[in-house]
């Protein structure tokens, strides 16, 4: 049986257009897959999980007494735990105002040898940052009571 012309290339367009769609939707997933920053805790990256990435964020605690920070430059090397791990991490740059001994910390960047190299450093909001949504909820539960009230 025989295929007419018409046919047969109303089927070859179709198939060029569902091996270009599954090549797009794969170049695609692949490039979303290249640019996801997993987070891991440094005993996760001692544990291995983080070597099929080339960059990822790291987070924990920086370690009391682990900040030296350059004389000559914007270098900072610091430690970064966690309950069963300890990273080493070298920083270029300008630390956020918040980063300190004992801190939560994330910092995005990739494994040079056995220590973190950070392209960003992100601190975590102190103690006494309040959400905005938890600061009106608070101010609306004590509307009215002398004293307690929101003075906005």
């Amino acid at each position: 049986m025989a295929m007419n012309p018409s046919r047969k290339r109303r089927l070859t367009i179709l198939s060029v257009i569902v091996v270009a769609s599954a090549l797009a939707i794969s170049v695609g997933v692949y490039a979303l897959q290249q640019n996801m920053n997993y987070l891991f805790t440094p005993s996760q990256v001692l544990g291995g999980q983080a070597h099929s990435y080339k960059t990822f964020r790291l987070g924990g605690m920086v370690k009391a007494g682990s900040i030296k920070r350059s004389e000559t430059s914007l270098d900072v090397h610091f430690t970064v735990v966690d309950a069963d791990g300890a990273m080493p991490v070298e920083y270029t740059g300008i630390l956020p105002d918040l980063f300190r001994d004992d801190q939560s910390v994330i910092a995005t960047g990739h494994m040079d040898g056995h220590h973190f190299v950070a392209t960003e450093v992100l601190a975590k909001h102190d103690e006494t940052y309040m959400p905005k949504e938890l600061k009106e909820a608070m101010a609306k539960a004590h509307a009215g009571k002398p004293g307690l009230g929101s003075r906005e």
